[in-house]
């Protein structure tokens, strides 16, 4: 094997010392080592017994594969095996803390998993007739009245799968509304410096040109400095709220104020509602359009192997543009109106996906929803803020923290003027951080900050989970500060692989698994 230092030829080396006799099959005790799929199944075999087809006349023409396929075959104990390690080597919310700031991995309850497999929403199809899943339509009214009661906004799309999904859908409902104003001149989006990356990237991707706002030495957002952008040509200004350095932005209602004064409308970033939800109605901020990730705020998982769900609420200026299908209360019932142009939808954008939504995530979100009340969600979102702030509070002085002036939200931002002198970066403490089992947090982001370092705890976590976090990060500022440089520049020790040179892996990726030749046996 030796696979980057690991298997049964080479020790496996920590800080210089061996971590423990070299083993026949590269496993430590149930540290298992694992080959690549590839590497270990065998192209004639399968777990699965598929009858030979009938005869049949493809119709493949030039694109038939004239050369096998070579699939790897497993069988199932074996295939079962293979992804149980490989799951063993990854991390999750299930396995520990996980710090990544401006993602909110937070915990996904059970019951919410309970929920979602109930058979009226897991065995749905989205072409079954509507007279048979009243009861998922009913479901997707009431999340939709949770969020807009929770933002005070007039309308909702439940369409978009994903937060980046959501923005693309706003800017869109912003850029139908300009041109049923006949207000096609406006091509130019405002956007702050500390706003989300995803920000610029959607606007430009509907042809947009996107214009800069800086930030204040305190990283927040300068009215002033929105007033001296807008113009005529200006179609909106898009605002993170929280912003990703975890502050506030406390001039909001005055930028608001300006933007539609211009004539322009504001979309606000929703991704950090975590941090204000059951405190802040958004509508009354002045926002005309915002995304909800349901996996930052309302707990469906992360990514989850496949579309998320990301809901666009949208002001009265908005709500007619809304995308379809477009759910609709009508004296008959629920609908979903399938048509741009038709009843209830006569001024909709379009349709941004094939059908309405991610029924699994609807579910798992109005389940947190209904757990915790308004109470238990305005809870939620004080506990994070809580828990952000006792992690600024208890690294400040072992740690440098930008703009701790002002409370911080739901996540602490700290750079990296302490590891000054050090010989030793921001990206060395996050690959220390997984030798102590933690997953490292979000690093070099928000670009405002050099060697930015972003923590979210979110309200998930315990005090004693915290404090063990804490006292790991707080061990680590101090053998840097100590000049301990080989427990970091040669870190992870203990991962199931060494550190990657990611800067050759971007450069010069490599697409294709090819087959090793055989190692020689060793001489006699």
């Amino acid at each position: 094997m030796n696979r980057e230092g690991r298997g049964a030829t080479t020790p496996h080396i920590v800080g210089g010392i061996s971590a423990g006799p070299v083993t026949f099959t590269g496993n430590r005790g149930l540290d298992l080592e694992e080959g690549l799929i590839f590497e270990i199944g065998r192209t004639e075999v399968t777990g699965v017994d598929i009858a030979e087809p009938a005869p049949f006349k493809d119709r493949l023409g030039t694109h038939k594969r004239t050369a096998p396929l070579e699939l790897p075959g497993l069988s199932e104990p074996e295939a079962m095996r293979h992804y149980v390690r490989l799951s063993r080597m990854n991390y999750g919310i299930d396995s520990g803390l996980f710090p990544l700031g401006s993602c909110t991995m937070k915990h996904n309850p059970r019951l919410n998993e309970k929920m979602a497999r109930l058979a009226g929403f897991a065995d749905i199809h989205p072409l079954q007739p509507l007279s048979t899943v009243t009861g998922a339509l009913e479901l997707m009214a009431e999340l939709s009245r949770y969020l807009l009661e929770l933002t005070g906004m007039k309308a909702v799309a439940l369409t978009p799968k994903a937060g980046a999904h959501g923005e693309l859908c706003g800017m869109m409902a912003i850029k139908a509304a300009h041109a049923a104003r006949g207000e096609a001149q406006r091509n130019v989006v405002l956007v702050p410096e500390s706003a989300h990356g995803t920000n610029p990237a959607t606007a430009a991707l509907i042809g947009y040109e996107v214009r800069s706002i800086p930030a204040r030495a305190d990283g927040t957002v300068d009215p002033e400095a929105v007033k001296a952008a807008l113009g005529p040509e200006v179609a909106a200004l898009m605002l993170t709220n929280p912003n990703t350095c975890g502050l506030f932005e406390r001039d909001v209602v005055a930028i608001a104020e300006a933007v539609h004064q211009a004539g322009a409308y504001f979309y606000s970033d929703g991704a950090n509602f975590n941090a204000i939800l059951g405190k802040v109605r958004i509508a009354d901020l002045g926002v005309d359009a915002m995304h909800i990730n349901l996996h930052k705020t309302f707990s469906t998982p992360h990514g989850g192997g496949g579309p998320g769900a990301g809901p666009v609420v949208l002001s009265e200026a908005l709500a007619p543009f809304a995308p379809v299908p477009a759910l609709v209360a009508t004296a008959d019932g629920l609908v979903l109106v399938e048509d741009e142009g038709s009843a209830g939808a006569e001024q909709a954008l379009g349709r941004m996906s094939a059908f309405h939504g991610q029924m699994g995530m609807f579910v798992r979100a109005l389940s947190w929803m209904l757990s915790h009340g308004a109470d238990g969600m305005r809870q939620a979102s004080e506990d994070a803020v809580l828990s952000a702030n006792y992690v600024r509070a208890c690294l400040m002085d072992v740690m440098s923290a930008p703009f701790a002036e002002r409370p911080a939200m739901h996540e602490a931002l700290f750079d990296d003027a302490w590891l000054a002198g050090t010989g030793i970066s921001t990206l060395d403490i996050a690959k220390a951080l997984i030798d102590e089992g933690y997953h490292p947090m979000t690093v070099y982001f928000p670009l405002v900050v050099h060697g930015a370092m972003l923590i979210e705890p979110t309200e998930s976590e315990s005090k004693a989970s915290l404090d063990l976090f804490l006292g790991a990060l707080r061990d680590l500022a101090m053998a840097a500060k100590a000049g301990d440089k080989e427990r970091f520049l040669g870190a992870p020790h203990y991962a199931p692989r060494r550190r990657l040179d990611e800067t050759r892996a971007a450069r010069a990726p490599v697409l294709r698994w090819v087959r090793p030749e055989p190692l020689p046996n060793a001489a006699e």
